[in-house]
């Protein structure tokens, strides 16, 4: 399958079938138009083009990793996705950038400040470390969901490259502050040990200049600079480093020498190192020998605390109950929530309204209806988890690397889905209720007996709780 216009349409056909009835989503989605591929073969680049500042900003927001997971869905890889200004005008019957503008006499980069608080781009940072300056252990709110990882980045950074916390990996689903915490790190080591050296980059970043680096035939260029010219690593990302073999040849000898040096290497990913695609067994053990520390969804005490103190932060006056209702619904991760609290803010600059409760409700009133999680995604989570494709699980085979994940998403369709023995059976190839019900009672078996399966089984149901809160 290409990377085409019919694709991109193809995508959002299947984000749109997938949030049936969310107006808010088309309209947002609609506007998004194919421009062309470009980067390399080892590693393409999906670009997209949008209208405007506001409309770049908001699908980078709130729509991108969506967008990167269709891709990853269609054509089993990972793709960078770019989003570039066209200045088209939107055709639609609900522009809302065009909207904003005409209210608010502004123009377009004045407009984008105006209605929301964006995250500053990279060229903010005036360091050359691309550190987030607004991403500290002050401004990160620790509750029970993250209090470890908060306490072991805390740690590492107070003592880079001694003791046994190296390197240190942040685990968790997208969302959570993984990334918050890294650059946390970061800027503590450059405060208050200035003289230390630090590399931040994301995993794409570092396969892109280590491919561009052979093509050109710079390795020791590349080398010196990830290898000699740093003492902190920070790599962002970590799951899309599973690609090409001379890129993990190079990643897995850049982490040892950092280690074997002395020097710090945290690592933030959504996925554990045993889960990700394509990752060399050497450098996963080198990964696991360190420190895990993971972070998950906050309950709802942390997460309408983290709301308020946003609020505070933006200026943004939000009553008591209007912030319930936002975190009550905000089940999905922390990005969510902050994208709820801005949405609510551009909303009732637009409309001219104080932020109330009722307001609220009407703005965020699709949520309530989309904290679910189908059939098919959770048969998309099983078959990453297991590394098989989804016509695997719905297919005839009996081999038992196929058999024992399609069992394992039947129990999880049944357990948190309202699906009857006989749609189970039909999303899996036709199979007969009795077949689903063997699966179910033989999965039943293998998580009292075998801790392997036991403990897949727990990672997958935790991240259906991270998407649905329940």
């Amino acid at each position: 399958m290409e990377l085409n216009s019919a694709l991109w349409t193809q995508i959002k056909g299947r984000m749109k079938t997938q949030n049936d009835n969310n107006k808010f989503l088309a309209t947002w989605l609609d506007p998004i138009e194919f421009v062309e591929t470009s980067g390399s073969n080892d590693f393409p680049k999906f670009v997209l083009g949008v209208p405007n500042p506001l409309h770049h900003y908001f699908v980078v927001e709130n729509l991108q990793d969506k967008i990167r997971q269709e891709l990853y869905t269609l054509l089993g890889s990972t793709f960078e996705v770019e989003f570039v200004v066209t200045g088209k005008p939107i055709s639609n019957s609900f522009a809302p950038a065009n909207e904003l503008e005409a209210a608010l006499n502004l123009s377009d980069r004045q407009m984008v400040h105006s209605v929301s608080t964006p995250l500053p781009p990279i060229e903010k940072a005036a360091n050359s470390d691309q550190l987030n300056p607004d991403f500290t252990f002050s401004t990160f709110v620790v509750g029970k969901n993250s209090e470890f990882a908060h306490a072991a980045c805390l740690n590492v950074a107070q003592n880079p490259g001694i003791g046994d916390y190296n390197p240190l990996l942040i685990y968790g689903p997208a969302g959570m502050g993984k990334t918050h915490l890294l650059h946390a790190s970061g800027n503590y080591i450059r405060q208050y040990l200035p003289h230390l050296r630090i590399t931040y980059v994301s995993a794409e970043r570092f396969m892109n200049e280590c491919i561009a680096a052979m093509r050109h035939s710079h390795m020791e260029k590349f080398r010196q600079k990830y290898r000699e010219n740093s003492d902190i690593l920070l790599v962002d990302d970590l799951q899309y480093i599973g690609k090409g073999e001379r890129v993990k040849e190079e990643f897995f000898h850049s982490i040892n020498t950092f280690i074997d040096r002395k020097k710090q290497v945290i690592l933030a990913s959504d996925r554990m190192p045993k889960d990700i695609i394509g990752l060399e067994d050497r450098s996963r053990t080198r990964l696991e020998r360190g420190l895990i520390a993971d972070i998950t969804m906050p309950d709802f005490e942390t997460r309408l605390a983290i709301l308020k103190y946003k609020a505070e932060r933006n200026q943004i006056h939000v009553p008591d109950d209007a912030a319930t209702y936002i975190a009550r619904i905000s089940k999905r991760s922390i990005r969510e929530l902050e994208g709820n609290l801005k949405r609510v803010k551009m909303f009732s600059e637009l409309q001219g309204l104080e932020i109330s409760a009722d307001l609220v409700k009407k703005i965020l009133a699709h949520h309530e209806t989309h904290t679910t999680i189908s059939l098919e995604e959770v048969q998309k989570l099983v078959a990453d988890h297991y590394h098989v494709k989804m016509t695997d699980l719905k297919s005839s085979t009996r081999a038992k690397s196929i058999v024992v994940p399609r069992q394992i998403a039947m129990h999880l369709i049944k357990k948190f889905l309202d699906k009857s023995l006989v749609d189970i059976g039909k999303a899996f190839g036709g199979k007969d209720h009795t077949t689903v019900m063997n699966a179910i009672s033989r999965v039943q078996h293998l998580q009292a007996t075998d801790p392997d399966i036991a403990k897949d089984i727990e990672e997958l149901e935790t991240r259906i709780h991270n998407i649905t809160g329940v």
